[in-house]
């Protein structure tokens, strides 16, 4: 189920997500300072290919700076607008495993720094 799951995702939401986050992090790699943000913009890129079955664990502790000022200029507002598409997916029972997946997803778009994904 997972992989049938993760194909949906992919042609669904998959492949323009991490494609945005891609060139995002790109755009973010081309200065020195931007370049730890960029790491974090293909992290959430290859999360968003292949979702379902991935597991993220957060240390915010690791490197709280940077995960303040990714939260402060753009991590809330992706979080608060995973969390509103986990609910709407989670209205239908069919979505529910999407919405889970939105779920996981607004951690880690939250607080990117210091976080496992395996």
């Amino acid at each position: 189920m997972k992989f049938i799951g993760n194909i949906l995702w992919l042609l669904i939401v998959g492949i323009g997500s991490a494609i945005s986050w891609f060139v995002l992090g790109a755009i973010w790699c081309v200065t020195i300072i931007g370049i730890p943000f960029g790491l974090q913009c293909f992290k959430l890129a290859r999360i968003y290919l292949w979702p379902m079955g991935a597991e993220v664990r957060l240390n915010f502790g690791k490197h709280p700076i940077a995960n303040v000022i990714w939260f402060i200029f753009g991590g809330f507002e992706m979080a608060v607008g995973l969390l509103l598409a986990a609910l709407l997916f989670c209205v239908t029972i069919i979505g529910i495993p999407f919405g889970l997946q939105c779920f996981k997803l607004a951690k880690l778009a939250a607080f990117p720094f210091g976080a496992d994904v395996h």
